[in-house]
């Protein structure tokens, strides 16, 4: 176990399992970390480096990660719960079978990240970019896609997007937004 307390530079550190509710990593460098079933709930990660970090079925429950850069990282069964996510970097992440439930994924950056079977069910999709991500089998229930870049999306159709909160001003391929204007026009009209 490495010693944690006050370093900001944890590039490839072995934190797995660790006991991190509540820790500020705040900028820290969090690079290709072995976080595996780490608890990180309500942990402070803004604007942290977690590049290729690892972590599978980590706990990371209304955690802080606005701005963090989790480009290529494994966040396979990880626990998301009413995460802070806004401006958050995942491209090409793995987030097979996360649970982003009541996440707040605002402006996110999920350009070509695996969601498959990932629970996003109620969290926030508002701008976020998808392009070229999969969201075969995920729980799309009551999440908001206002303005958001649905693009050369994986996994979706007219009747899995029904199940949407609202589509507002959303960017959609034509296979999708033709259907879904014709059949459910009502997620398409401005909600405040």
């Amino acid at each position: 176990m490495v010693d944690i307390a006050g370093r900001k530079d944890l590039q490839e550190a072995d934190l797995k399992g660790a006991d991190l509710r509540g820790v500020d990593f705040q900028g820290a460098n969090l690079e290709k970390a072995n976080l595996i079933e780490a608890n990180l709930s309500e942990a402070n990660l803004k604007g942290a480096n977690l590049k290729g970090a690892d972590l599978f079925e980590a706990n990371l429950e209304k955690a802080h990660l606005e701005e963090a850069h989790l480009i290529w990282a494994d966040l396979r069964w990880a626990k998301l719960e009413a995460a802070y996510l806004e401006r958050v970097h995942l491209e090409g992440a793995k987030l097979e079978g996360v649970n982003l439930e009541r996440a707040n994924l605002k402006e996110a950056n999920l350009e070509g990240a695996n969601l498959k079977e990932a629970n996003l069910k109620d969290s926030n999709l508002e701008k976020a970019n998808l392009k070229g991500a999969n969201l075969e089998g995920a729980n799309l229930e009551g999440a908001n896609f206002k303005e958001a870049f649905i693009r050369e999306v994986y996994g979706l159709s007219p009747d899995r997007l029904s199940k949407v909160k609202t589509l507002y001003d959303a960017k959609l391929d034509e296979k999708l937004l033709i259907p879904l204007k014709e059949k459910y026009p009502g997620l398409f009209e401005k909600h405040e």
